[in-house]
């Protein structure tokens, strides 16, 4: 091994209980508790892991710190570059939360298409309530965004017997046929029952779902958000909603979190979850295996795998 030792920063217990779970860290590994507020634990620290939520913020507490690697718990990295000192390099959790984002999304679709809401309110009333509601069988779900969590959505799509119609950066062909470019979306919006959005936000994504992508959508479909909330523009997403034309799910808003009272909360055709698409009881133990992972490269002198940025 080229390395011998090793100092891990981890932001809370949790993670350490997860980690600990995997068996005894290799000899030379110290772990060290920082949440990136208040002074650092020592002035170089192999491996940082920041909080869980909210920590892009934070990562300035990082100038004057010496660090190998800056490991998120976050797949998304958007506004990292700006705001994270030179001489970091940063790595996302890819693997981590492909699988628990795939589930709540198809808990999402299901959930609208076949009226859980409404049954639930009618529940909470005390009335007997049936209705015949739309099937997620046979229906055309356009994805937008193809990577780790847009496959994995695939995944679990395909055996509802549904028609899945992919969207990328750029237009390719896999084994399983066409993925079109998202320069296509004018001509692929209007065939989708359901819209699914899943792609990183960025300058060319932000507000990419606007007013005129949303008309383009065909009466009574579905719009589920499980990127980014500033993906998409909300004053369009409530004229489209409260008019009743469109149906929503959405686990990501912006403004994030919804203040109380928000209009959105207030419209039956639109289902709101609070950006818990990765948390689930897989999380902590999926992110200690790509952290075991990581300190396993770093001992070995071999390079950390899920690099997004370096400043």
């Amino acid at each position: 091994m080229t390395d011998t030792r090793l100092t891990v920063s981890l932001p809370g217990t949790a993670l350490l209980s997860a980690l600990n779970a995997l068996g005894e860290l290799p000899t030379g590994v110290d772990v060290v508790q920082w949440d990136l507020t208040g002074a650092p634990p020592a002035g170089a620290l192999d491996i940082v892991v920041p909080p869980y939520m909210g920590a892009t913020g934070k990562l300035g507490a990082l100038a004057g710190v010496t660090t190998r690697l800056v490991q998120s718990q976050s797949i998304g990295y958007d506004g990292v570059a700006d705001i994270l000192p030179p001489g970091h390099v940063f790595a996302n959790a890819a693997s981590v939360h492909e699988t628990s984002t795939a589930e709540l999304t198809l808990a999402l679709i299901l959930a609208s298409q076949r009226g859980i809401p409404d049954f639930v309110r009618a529940a909470d009333e005390g009335r007997w309530a049936p209705a015949r509601h739309a099937s997620l069988a046979d229906r055309t779900v356009l994805l937008i965004g193809y990577g780790g969590v847009g496959q994995a959505i695939e995944a679990r799509l395909l055996p509802f017997e549904t028609d899945v119609v992919r969207v990328a950066s750029r237009a390719r062909t896999d084994e399983r046929g066409p993925i079109h470019g998202i320069d296509e979306l004018p001509t692929l919006l209007p065939q989708a029952d359901i819209v699914v959005v899943g792609v990183p936000l960025s300058e060319s994504t932000h507000h990419l779902v606007d007013d005129a992508f949303l008309a383009q959508m065909r009466d009574r479909a579905l719009l589920v958000n499980i990127a980014r909330g500033p993906v998409a523009d909300t004053d369009a997403l409530l004229a489209h909603a409260a008019s009743g034309r469109l149906r929503l799910a959405l686990d990501v808003t912006d403004p994030e979190p919804l203040p109380p009272g928000h209009a959105l909360f207030t419209l039956p055709n639109v289902l709101i979850t609070p950006h818990v698409g990765g948390a689930s009881t897989a999380m902590m133990p999926r992110m200690a295996r790509l952290l075991r992972r990581q300190i396993d490269l770093m001992l070995a002198g071999d390079a950390p795998v899920n690099v997004v940025v370096r400043s």
